[in-house]
């Protein structure tokens, strides 16, 4: 079984829908035992991370939203993964709402920071807590340490894709247990992603309350206020021209080896990409090689259609 966690779960709602009903409807499209694990991202919290999310947060758009997704038996997965959450941010009312209403047994968080973490785990045990990829761990015997942990699964840093000689020092078990980063866009021991996760998890704390009093966020806006997102040549998202990528878990290695070896859980990432390219990604990995144009056409079609579901 190939559990695929795909992004974006908030901003291309209407995408999600649609390959989740794709999945229903044309079964012989896809890949054999494919399933969609969840769907993650966030609203705009200042819990946040990975990604910078601005903007308001409407709880009734984020209960139709979940709602949308747990009708079709996915999980809706929170990054609630900002490095920076210490105990004078537990009490936000926007945070705390988004879990109340996603607290009923199927969804998830990603989390980074410790007293975030125990937080949720004292206030919500129902929600099954996931370790995220940006901690940054390198180390196999850390990554052991880790899944000795309490954790749904953990999310293994991309510099161990294709590592076999290191992968296969995890037992089946733990095998079951990690997530796979398959489509990752930096470069190979990149020394400066600490510091990339640091600042969107400062200016998500720092940025949103102004972002808030804006309906949009204007180039103007944006220069008047010093929001800017991260700059890295590297994070560029293709999924022509990153198919030669070494860390890329290519679908046949995904199929061919992951799999075999007892690796279930795969991400797909894809934050802040559009609509399009996200597209392009899950047509790559889910779809039977010979059916991809078709499964395109009717994710793409259905998506369209969706735009204008109140979501």
């Amino acid at each position: 079984m190939a559990g695929f966690h795909v992004a974006e779960a908030t901003s291309t709602v209407s995408l999600n829908i649609a390959l989740a009903d794709a999945l229903s409807q044309y079964p012989e499209l896809f890949r054999e035992n494919v399933k969609i694990a969840s769907f993650f991202g966030s609203m705009p919290l200042i819990w946040n991370g990975g990604r910078m999310i601005l903007g308001r947060f409407y709880p009734d758009r984020a209960k139709a939203v979940i709602d949308a997704y747990n009708q079709r038996g996915i999980p809706y997965r929170f990054t609630f993964t900002n490095p920076f959450i210490t105990e004078e941010y537990l009490d936000d009312p926007d945070c705390n709402t988004a879990l109340e209403i996603a607290d009923n047994g199927m969804n998830e968080v990603i989390v980074f920071s410790p007293v975030l973490e125990k937080y949720i785990r004292q206030t919500h045990p129902n929600m099954k807590v996931t370790s995220s990829t940006c901690k940054c761990i390198r180390n196999m015997n850390d990554v052991k340490a880790e899944l000795a942990k309490d954790y749904s699964l953990v999310v293994l840093d991309y510099n161990f894709n294709n590592n076999f000689e290191e992968l296969e020092k995890l037992t089946p078990e733990e095998r079951k247990r990690c997530e796979i980063l398959s489509n990752p866009v930096c470069v190979a021991g990149c020394p400066r992603r600490k510091a990339h996760y640091e600042y969107i998890g400062k200016m998500q704390l720092e940025k949103l309350g102004i972002s808030k009093q804006y309906p949009a966020l204007t180039p103007d806006i944006c220069r008047r206020y010093g929001i800017k997102e991260w700059e890295c040549e590297w994070r560029k998202f293709d999924p022509y021209g990153g198919k030669e990528y070494p860390l890329r878990v290519t679908p046949d290695l995904l199929y061919g080896k992951y799999v075999p070896m007892g690796f279930e859980n795969f991400k797909l990432e894809g934050r802040s990409a559009n609509m399009m390219l996200l597209c392009e990604q899950i047509v790559d990995y889910m779809a039977k090689p010979e059916c991809k144009d078709k499964l395109r056409y009717e994710i793409m079609v259905a998506a369209l259609n969706n735009s204008g579901l109140n979501y």
